[in-house]
């Protein structure tokens, strides 16, 4: 049965708030990986991935998105030690009350709980609590919102994608509820090229308002995608920056809460001129 959908605000850690229903918020992606698809080794040091960061801010990012293991097709796994020194120098250098909430990208409850004790305020699990379910009674113990995320480990162009990934987010809902986290805590994803066809990966951007039968806000991760690839002919992921844009521009309209990018500037300009537009009794003149 569909759920009602209230959007207020996530309550972090240490207090602050996250407002979803002013406007779309923008995450701003940190890999410091050697192997992410689009930006996999361009950030060769501690002091890189800070600076990137804190311009990321300065560009409009409400969130900070830390991952230290690339979710790739083919990706090498690796293990939470390692991912846990990639990245709690990174939460640890930036995390405070002056600076944007941290999310850490990972699907490890060891990896999670460290991060969250360096100054992390969100977890991100692209396999929304089914690989590690561990993970989401680190999420509650630490009072952390969550972000869910469907996944497949296979592609099945047969499937209804939509229902698929409804059943997998209401499965992980009821792992993250049970060990704690309030559903008002709870993100969901609809994971865009995570084990979906060109055709499936469009339908979920095109009918994404359907997840709010879920009852919980939406985070849409399109940036930079090879969805976006194959239409605009752009090989090299960061020069899909325009397409990136127009598929989040979309998703907000179809009442995305949150949009994750690579390129933050570019995306907060947009969001401005599409509320503008949307609201003009809010602009002046």
């Amino acid at each position: 049965m569909a759920q009602a959908l209230v959007l207020t605000a996530l309550v972090l850690p240490d207090g602050r708030r996250l407002d979803l229903d002013a406007r779309p918020l923008l995450m701003g992606v940190v890999n410091v990986t050697p192997d992410s698809f689009s930006d996999g080794g361009l950030l060769q040091s501690v002091d890189d991935a800070l600076a990137h960061a804190r311009t990321l801010v300065e560009e409009g990012a409400d969130i900070v998105d830390i991952g230290g293991e690339s979710t790739r097709p083919g990706h090498a796994a690796i293990d939470a030690a390692t991912e846990i020194a990639r990245v709690l120098p990174v939460i640890g250098g930036l995390s405070g009350s002056s600076f944007a909430p941290i999310s850490i990208d990972t699907s490890k409850a060891q990896v999670a709980d460290a991060a969250l004790k360096a100054g992390a305020a969100i977890v991100n699990d692209v396999w929304g609590c089914q690989r590690e379910p561990a993970i989401a009674d680190v999420a509650a113990r630490h009072g952390a919102p969550m972000i869910l995320m469907h996944n497949r480990e296979t592609i099945d162009a047969g499937i209804d994608i939509l229902d698929d990934v409804l059943r997998f987010l209401e499965r992980s809902i009821v792992i993250a509820t049970k060990a704690g986290v309030p559903r008002s805590q709870i993100v969901v994803d609809p994971g865009i090229g995570f084990g979906k066809t060109q055709t499936q990966n469009l339908s979920l951007i095109r009918d994404l308002d359907r997840l709010a039968e879920l009852g919980c806000p939406v985070l849409l991760g399109a940036s930079r995608k090879s969805t976006i690839g194959r239409i605009t002919g752009q090989t090299v992921p960061a020069e899909r920056v325009a397409g990136s844009i127009a598929a989040h521009l979309f998703g907000v309209s179809r009442g995305a809460a949150i949009i994750r990018a690579h390129d933050v500037r570019g995306h907060s300009d947009a969001l401005k001129v599409w509320a503008a537009i949307r609201e003009p009794a809010k602009v002046t003149s």
